[in-house]
Formats: C-alpha cells, sequence, structure tokens
C-alpha cells in the first residue's frame, strides 16, 4: 500500500474495531444488498481540507430523492481479479468506474474474500453530475455491511461511505441530511446525519441538460478551484452561514429562505469555478436558458428556485401547488422536468 491507502486502511480498521470487536472480513451470507437514493445538496460542498480521507473545507446539507439511485448486490468472487457489472455490462478493469471500485474494495479483503463480484444498477447516468457516485459508494457500503454481517449504525456506514465519494455520505438518509465538516484530522467527526422534518409539499424538478460524463470530474475540480481561485477564500464562511440558513429553514420549513439561499449558495460555488484556472465552466447554453426561465416566473410571482451540481442539470426547487405551471413554462420551451417529491410516495 502507498501512504494514501495506508491511511484510508487505518481509518477503516479503527471504524470497524470501534463498532465491532474482532471486525469480520468474512461474509456471514452467500452475497449482500444495498440500495441508496442520490441526493441533491441545497448547501453545496466544494473543496477538501484532506483528499485522502474526504474532509470537507465546509458542511453540506441535502434532500435525497426517493425512486432515483443505486441497487447493489456484492459477493465472494472466484477470480483473480474483481467483477464490475454496471447496468447489465461486465466492465473492463481499466475503466475508472471499475478502477476506483476495486480501489475501495481493496480494504474489505481476506482470504475468505480476495475478490468481488459487483452488479450495480444506476437508475441515473453515471458521472453527469447527478449524484451517481453518492448513491453508488452508499449502496456499496450497506451491500457489504449486509454481506459481512457487521449491522453498523448509519453515523458507521455514513463514515465509510464518505471514503468513497464525500457526497455518498448523505445518500445513506431518506430526506434531508446534515454532513457534518468535522474538525478532527482523523475524520472520525465527519459524518452525517438526519434532518427531522417531513414537508409534503416540497418538490424537486429534474432539469436533464446533458447528461453525457462531464469533462473535468468534481474531484480534480475541487483541488484545481482550491489551488487557483483567488475568490475561493470567501467561499467556506459563505457555505457555513448558508448551511446554518438552510437547516434552520427546514426546521421551520421556511420555503422561501431556504430556496433563495440554495440558490444563491449554488451560484455562488459555479462563481469560485468560473474564476478557477483553467476556468471549469459546466454551465451550457440550455442551462442558462432554464435558468432564464426560472428568474422570469419569479418575476411573475411564481416561487421557482434552482440549485446546481458541478454539471449542466438544474434542480428546481419549488412547491406542490406550482408544479403545474412550472411543467408548463419548461414545455413551451421543449425542456422536459421531471418532478419529485421526496415527502409523498412515489
Amino acid at each position: 500500500m502507498n501512504s494514501s491507502q495506508q491511511r484510508k486502511h487505518t481509518f477503516i480498521q479503527q471504524l470497524l474495531a470501534k463498532s465491532l470487536n474482532p471486525a469480520p472480513l468474512e461474509p456471514s451470507q452467500p452475497h449482500g444488498f444495498g440500495k441508496a437514493p442520490v441526493n441533491i445538496a441545497l448547501s453545496k460542498y466544494w473543496g477538501k481540507r484532506d483528499s485522502v480521507l474526504n474532509l470537507p473545507m465546509n458542511g453540506s446539507v441535502s434532500i435525497s430523492l426517493p425512486g432515483l439511485g443505486t441497487e447493489t448486490t456484492v459477493q465472494p468472487f472466484g477470480g483473480q481479479q474483481d467483477q464490475i457489472e454496471l447496468n447489465g455490462q461486465v466492465l473492463d478493469h481499466s475503466v475508472v468506474f471499475a478502477k476506483r471500485l476495486s480501489q475501495f474494495l481493496d480494504f474489505f479483503r481476506s482470504a475468505a474474500c480476495p475478490a468481488f463480484r459487483v452488479v450495480t444498477q444506476n437508475s441515473v447516468p453515471t458521472a453527469a453530475g447527478l449524484a451517481s457516485s453518492a448513491s453508488g459508494y452508499a449502496a456499496l457500503v450497506v451491500a457489504l455491511d449486509d454481506l459481512f454481517g457487521w449491522q453498523l449504525a448509519k453515523t458507521e456506514l455514513s463514515l465509510l461511505a464518505r471514503l468513497g465519494s464525500g457526497s455518498a455520505s448523505r445518500s445513506l438518509f431518506d430526506g434531508f441530511a446534515l454532513w457534518h465538516k468535522g474538525e478532527r484530522p482523523d475524520g472520525m467527526d465527519s459524518f452525517a446525519e438526519s434532518v427531522d422534518s417531513v414537508w409534503p409539499e416540497f418538490c424537486i424538478g429534474l432539469v436533464k441538460v446533458n447528461t453525457q460524463e462531464k469533462a473535468v470530474g468534481s474531484t480534480l475540480g475541487m483541488q484545481q478551484t482550491v489551488e487557483t481561485c483567488d475568490l475561493y477564500q470567501s467561499w467556506p464562511p459563505q457555505a457555513q452561514r448558508d448551511l446554518e440558513t438552510i437547516t434552520q429553514a427546514i426546521i421551520q420549513q421556511d420555503f422561501h429562505t431556504l430556496a433563495k439561499t440554495a440558490e444563491h449558495n449554488a451560484l455562488s460555488m459555479h462563481a469560485t469555478m468560473i474564476a478557477t484556472w483553467p476556468p471549469i465552466v459546466y454551465w451550457q447554453p440550455e442551462s442558462i436558458a432554464a435558468m432564464q426561465i426560472v428568474w422570469r416566473l419569479r418575476e411573475q410571482g411564481v416561487a421557482v428556485y434552482f440549485t446546481m451540481d458541478a454539471g449542466p442539470n438544474l434542480k428546481l426547487i419549488l412547491q406542490t401547488q406550482d408544479q403545474a405551471i412550472v411543467q408548463q413554462a419548461f414545455a413551451e420551451q421543449s425542456t422536459p422536468v421531471e418532478f419529485i417529491l421526496p415527502f409523498q410516495r412515489q
């Protein structure tokens, strides 16, 4: 192992030993199963204070989207290498998705389980800025927990999922979730937990501008921004203020405060990307056109806002009472919207 792998290995050993003594790496059943939803950050995470342990510069708040996410089955495999299957296709070991997954699985190998077969079904496009890595690693960790019979609490599962993808820490939870940035250098206090609020009128609309794999991945993009963007120094304190404002708005079910803060937060994050060198611009002409529809609707008195992750796609924030008028406005521009009600049965 190199030094980075050793740090992750030590973290996982300490985490498992804390909850399980000894921590078994021997399967308790033939296969393990896990599923997890994608989550959309309302207060964004951008930048890492520790890239090895995926420790964020700032905390974040998200909403999970039921019906969209990942289902994963993991089992011991008799081959020399892992077999990774994504959406019905066995991947070559050189594919980035398969390499990342196998590197994560390295920490859970044993004489009883030297290789794994992983079968994953994603209901969202991979690496397109629609949070597939978040649901993917959350589902994988749940499947490993099932395979080995650990019965870890969600806090521990969140800590493990964070090592695969930072935002995966939030995909262990339905509804709203808060990811604490933590202060400890070992990362044991950087986990997500549920924000207790049921909000039936809360609605997310997905505007899929482009679902192809993005040219600049989030990990590389964050690193470039932290290293080259002078504007970035203002981001962590703003993100902390926004997190506190949005969390309080969730508890009070104050839609306007939540939504306008989320939109401003997303635009501020993208401003740091644009001011990075070389610039990182995920927006496409259709992205800006969709923003302008939102702004026109607000001028007409419709309470609709948007947020954007590291990609060109918009996630609209609205209430069910405005769903029809928002749908009509986007349909007039030949831009379909997929509406999701996080707190109602799909």
